[in-house]
C-alpha cells in the first residue's frame, strides 16, 4: 500500500509499505481522510521526540471497513467509520474506570517513541482495535470525520470544568482553541472571550460563536475580562501552553473560578502563584478524550458543531509533503489540513 513516511526529520515521501495485519479483534480500515495535527508537525521536525524516523503518521482519520478479525462483532465490510486514536488496553485500573486516556499502556496512532511504534493513518489502510471504532452517519463526510478527534479533545477539555460557565475565556484561537469555543457554545455557555494575537482567528472566532474578541497585545486582557464580567470568568481554557497565555488564563477568571489548561507546546511554564493561591482558582489538565466519539459525532451530524471553516485544504497524500512544509513555516490563513490517501 501507499503511505506517507517520514523517512527522516523534516523529509516526508509517499513509499509502498506493506499492508498491516489485523488481528482477530481488529479491524482493517481503508483510510479515506486524515487531518495533519499540531503534534504531527512538531513530530515532523523532531521537536516532540514522539515520532521517531522511520514513521508513519495521522491519527485523525475516518475511512470504510475493508476485513474485520474473526472475534469481531457489530462491524462488517462497506461500514462507514471512525476511531479513536488512543488505543487502551482495557485491562488497567483507568480503563475499568473509563479512562481510557489515561491508560498504564496507552498507545497513540502515528507515534513512533522509544516506548512504541503505532503506525498511523497516512496510508491507504490502517489496522485499530474493534473497540475503538465508532460508525459514522452518512450525513458526516469523510473530511468531516476527520475532525472527530480534535472535537473530542475540545469536548473533554470543556467537560472538565468543575462548574458551569456564565462566562468562559478562551486563551488561543487555533484549531483546537475554535473547537473549544463551539463545544462551550453547544455545552450552553451563554458568553465565551475569545483572546489571540492573530486577528485572523480573532475573526475565525466570532464566526464561531464568540462574543468578544481580544489582542494580548493591543488591550490588558485580564482587565479587560473583570471589567466585562464584574470580576473574572467562570472558566478559561488555555489552549497553546506557554508561559504568558496561561497567565493571562488565570488572570482572567474570578476568585473561586477554574483553568483547564488544553495547550502543552512547552514542557514547564512559569505559574503565578499567588494568583491561583489567594484567588483558589482551580487548575486542570486535561489529555485526549474519554468516551466522547458518539457525542461528537452527534454534534457533527446535527451542525451543532461546524468544522467546514477550519478545513483549509483537503489534498490527495501525494500532496503531503509540501503541505506539511507550509504547515511548518506556519503560513498564515493555513489551518486544518486533511489529506485523502
Amino acid at each position: 500500500m501507499r503511505a506517507l513516511v517520514l523517512t527522516e526529520y523534516e523529509r516526508l515521501q509517499v513509499r509502498e509499505v506493506p499492508e498491516p495485519a489485523a488481528g482477530e479483534a481488529d479491524v482493517l480500515v481503508r483510510v479515506r481522510a486524515c487531518g495533519i495535527c499540531g503534534s504531527d508537525v512538531h513530530g515532523f521536525d523532531g521537536s516532540s521526540g514522539r515520532r521517531i524516523p522511520p514513521a508513519v503518521m495521522g491519527h485523525e482519520a475516518a475511512g470504510v471497513v475493508e476485513r474485520v478479525g474473526s472475534a469481531v462483532r457489530g462491524l462488517s465490510q462497506g461500514d462507514r467509520v471512525t476511531f479513536d486514536s488512543t488505543v487502551s488496553c482495557g485491562r488497567c485500573a483507568y480503563c475499568r474506570q473509563g479512562r481510557t486516556n489515561l491508560c498504564d499502556a496507552r498507545r497513540v496512532l502515528g507515534v513512533s517513541c522509544g516506548e512504541y511504534r503505532q503506525d498511523g493513518a497516512f496510508a491507504e489502510y490502517v489496522s485499530v482495535p474493534a473497540h475503538t471504532v465508532y460508525p459514522l452517519p452518512a450525513e458526516v463526510p469523510f473530511e468531516h470525520a476527520a475532525m472527530v478527534e480534535p472535537l473530542s479533545v475540545a469536548v473533554h477539555a470543556v467537560g472538565r470544568a468543575p462548574v458551569t460557565a456564565r462566562t468562559a475565556v478562551v486563551v488561543g484561537a487555533g484549531t483546537i482553541g475554535l473547537l473549544v469555543i463551539q463545544a462551550l457554545r453547544a455545552a450552553g455557555t451563554p458568553r465565551v472571550i475569545a483572546v489571540d494575537v492573530d486577528e485572523s482567528k480573532l475573526a475565525f472566532a466570532r464566526r464561531l460563536g464568540a462574543e468578544v474578541r481580544l489582542d494580548p497585545t493591543a488591550a490588558d486582557v485580564p482587565a479587560e475580562v473583570r471589567r466585562l464580567t464584574e470580576g473574572g470568568a467562570d472558566i478559561a481554557l488555555e489552549c497553546v501552553g506557554a508561559t504568558e497565555p496561561i497567565a493571562t488564563a488565570v488572570g482572567c477568571v474570578r476568585k473561586g473560578g477554574a483553568v483547564v489548561l488544553v495547550g502543552n507546546v512547552t514542557p514547564t511554564i512559569a505559574l503565578p502563584l499567588q494568583a491561583v493561591v489567594t484567588g483558589e482558582i482551580t487548575l486542570l489538565g486535561t489529555c485526549a478524550s474519554s468516551g466522547e466519539y458518539p457525542r461528537v459525532i452527534e454534534l457533527l451530524r446535527t451542525g451543532k458543531v461546524d468544522v467546514r471553516p477550519l478545513i483549509t485544504v483537503v489534498a490527495p497524500l501525494e500532496d503531503g509533503p509540501a503541505l506539511f512544509d507550509r504547515l511548518h513555516a506556519r503560513e498564515r490563513g493555513l489551518m486544518k489540513v486533511v489529506l485523502q490517501p
